[in-house]
């Protein structure tokens, strides 16, 4: 390729990604050579980032729940809107650790079904694998339960059972793969539980404790993804 065909591609990928604004372009190039010539090929991912907004991504905003007060951070882009709300509680009285929880709603105004799928999770930049959840109707034998280094169980956990966080559907270590629709006109709501790898994960004050450092996770509604962060400060506590 001559090099003026070099700078016509560059132009055009520089063009592409400056129309995006705040989206992130994640490009992943291949390079094949051949007897005739070179072939570029490109496969673009783009994230949506909540509170880095701009004309030509999703729009940032919250709104307060009319019961509680507590913050829901929502994202909006074209007809799909995502919201989320984040909450903690002790594992059990008798042993030290946090679970964070949080639920994500999505709303499809569009005339076709969407796909949603598990993205992750970071806890202060260290990822957090998925544990093992264990529906009502799902029992482990002790065996079992053994062999699994991480397991929940919702309702047996003040956040689920008290109404603050959703139990309609969740994503689990033995489905995190799995692909959720969400039908035209419709809202579907999942979600996640995750313990706090962290020693010393709260700061306590008259005031009350709260998760420090910074959760961020994220969750890929067709082929785009839709990324909180939420400041440890502002999950709410929901245990007893």
């Amino acid at each position: 390729m001559t090099k003026r065909g070099l700078q016509s591609v560059s132009q055009s990928i520089n063009s592409t990604t400056a129309g995006r604004g705040c989206t992130f372009l994640l490009a992943a190039f291949a390079f094949t050579s051949s007897a005739f010539g070179q072939e570029i090929k490109a496969e673009v991912v783009s994230s949506f980032v909540w509170g880095e907004d701009s004309p030509f991504g999703a729009i940032s905003s919250i709104i307060q729940d009319p019961l509680t007060g507590d913050a829901i951070h929502k994202l909006r882009y074209g007809p799909v809107e995502v919201s989320s709300r984040i909450g903690f509680e002790r594992v059990n009285p008798d042993e030290v650790g946090t679970y964070l929880n949080y639920t994500t709603t999505i709303v499809n105004g569009s005339d076709s079904t969407l796909s949603v799928r598990y993205g992750g999770i970071t806890i202060d930049g260290r990822g957090v694998p998925l544990p093992w959840v264990i529906l009502p109707d799902k029992k482990l034998k002790k065996r079992e339960r053994k062999s699994k280094s991480s397991v929940v169980e919702p309702d047996k956990m003040q956040c689920f059972t008290s109404g603050f966080l959703s139990h309609d559907h969740f994503f689990s270590a033995d489905g995190s793969s799995q692909t959720l629709d969400v039908y035209p006109k419709t809202a579907l709501t999942v979600s996640s539980v995750v313990r706090d790898p962290r020693s010393y994960p709260l700061r306590c004050s008259v005031d009350g404790c709260h998760p420090v450092g910074t959760i961020r996770y994220y969750l890929t509604v067709n082929s785009q993804d839709y990324v909180f962060v939420w400041p440890g400060r502002s999950a709410i506590y929901c245990g007893k």
